[in-house]
């Protein structure tokens, strides 16, 4: 959503529209205005309308001090906060069952292997040569709550900003255009993929493949799926590049964003004052002043 800035010679009058919690649009054609105005992601909840880095901030944020706080507590009352985070944005339920799908698999090893590996004095049973301690099964119980913690808080940020709205805000703010492109592509293509999959398992099952039966029926029908979605991603590449040539996407020179997501002076003193308690924090641990036993 963005092009080089050049004078238009047109007839008819410009008009400036300017979007809530975002940057004016610039001067443009009715028609114009009207389109770029419907590419502007929604923003349902007040949460949404947090510029993205801010969002990008306050959950690295969440994470980093997830891992380095450790014990209970701080994951614990971190996984409160993003909960609360969660509510304001609508999105609770959905989020706690995608950060558990997400946290599970790597939960099931920690557990396995820190309450059978892990020494300790305290024996609670035995599985062949294996002790389960309890020291152990603390340590697996703190950090699958401190995965929890980071999955809930990076999920949230996935669920509540458009990868492309936070890539425009990343370019104007200096980020190059061809890292944003990439960015956004990277971003947007495994759902494109998935969606593409979808169609094309729908097509394949309507011409009588069978995808839904057994193991083996479902990796004869492996195949015929994965080709068709190889084939047509390699066209939508070349569409893409073709699209952005005619576009002069590679013109050298500064190019005018149609639009960017608003950024206000509180959220740019949150982002700081985020920073500034995560660093106190780093240097708290370092110092001893925290412990991650509690």
């Amino acid at each position: 959503m963005s092009s080089h800035a050049s004078p238009r010679a047109s007839a008819r009058s410009a008009s400036q529209t300017t979007r809530p919690e975002g940057k004016p649009i610039g001067l443009l054609e009715a028609d114009d205005a009207t389109l770029v105005a419907r590419l502007v992601p929604p923003t349902p909840t007040a949460y949404h309308r947090l510029n993205p880095t801010t969002k990008a901030v306050i959950a690295t944020v969440e994470s980093l001090a997830a891992f380095v706080l450790g014990g209970y507590a701080g994951p614990l009352a971190i996984i409160a906060i993003v909960l609360a985070c969660a509510v304001v944005a609508r999105v609770a339920g959905r989020l706690v069952r995608v950060s558990a799908l997400f946290t599970l698999p790597i939960a099931i090893s920690v557990v396995l292997v820190s309450v059978f590996t892990r020494a300790g004095t305290t024996v609670l049973f035995t599985v062949g040569p294996f002790d389960a301690t309890l020291e152990g099964v603390e340590f697996a119980a703190q950090t699958v709550i401190r995965l929890f913690a980071i999955s809930t808080a990076l999920s949230l940020f996935g669920m509540t900003t458009d990868p492309r709205a936070f890539v425009l805000d990343l370019e104007r703010r200096g980020l190059s255009p061809r890292f944003a492109f990439v960015a956004a592509a990277t971003v947007e293509a495994v759902p494109a993929m998935a969606a593409r999959a979808g169609t094309i398992a729908a097509a394949q099952r309507s011409r009588g493949l069978d995808t839904e039966g057994s193991v083996l029926a479902r990796m004869r029908g492996f195949l015929p799926l994965i080709v068709p979605v190889v084939l047509s991603s390699l066209t939508e590449v070349e569409e893409r590049s073709l699209a952005l040539e005619v576009r002069a996407f590679g013109r050298p020179g500064k190019r005018h964003l149609l639009w960017a997501p608003g950024d206000r002076t509180w959220e740019r003193a949150v982002r700081w004052g985020l920073a500034l308690l995560l660093v106190a924090v780093v240097i708290a641990r370092i110092t001893g002043v925290l412990t991650g036993s509690v």
